[in-house]
């Protein structure tokens, strides 16, 4: 009788996870099931225009001009925190490093990220504030000093 009890708490406990990740204001579990299904389908859509996004972009980098330099930035707010994406169609030797030194400068840290340096550049990072700083920032501010990071080093590496 305890399992039971103790089964039906833990499903409980996953319904009400699933209802929070899916900001589903249902109550019953075919309602909360139901939204967690729309949620999904959502973000299938979403991730099908980041991937025409990339490929437009790479179409527009190969018939481009090659000194000039396409770089995509979206930042997403999340809970607690950045979704931090940025790409380009050609590899960036550096960029790297300039784009995590503003975050650095933000006082952004670095929860998670995956990087892809080789024929193209790729980043998506999850960026978290850092607690003991005292102000807050916004998706805006963190897209504006990646934009900032990518601009100081494109002069830089032209000037080289």
């Amino acid at each position: 009788m305890v399992s039971r009890e103790h089964k039906r708490a833990a499903l409980y406990e996953k319904l009400q996870l699933l209802r929070s990740i899916t900001n589903s204001h249902a109550l019953n579990k075919t309602s909360i099931i139901v939204d967690a299904s729309k949620y999904i389908e959502e973000l299938k859509q979403k991730v099908e225009r980041l991937n025409q996004d990339i490929a437009n972009a790479q179409t527009t980098s190969s018939s481009s001009d090659q000194t000039s330099l396409p770089v995509q930035v979206t930042v997403e707010t999340l809970e607690k925190g950045f979704l931090i994406n940025v790409f380009s169609g050609k590899s960036c030797p550096g960029l790297l490093v300039s784009v995590l030194e503003a975050f650095e400068d933000l006082g952004l840290n670095v929860l998670e990220a995956r990087v892809s340096c080789a024929d193209s550049f790729r980043l998506q990072a999850v960026g978290g504030e850092n607690e003991e700083e005292g102000e807050s920032i916004d998706a805006h501010a963190v897209k504006q000093a990646v934009a900032v990071a990518i601009k100081n080093w494109s002069e830089n590496t032209e000037n080289e």
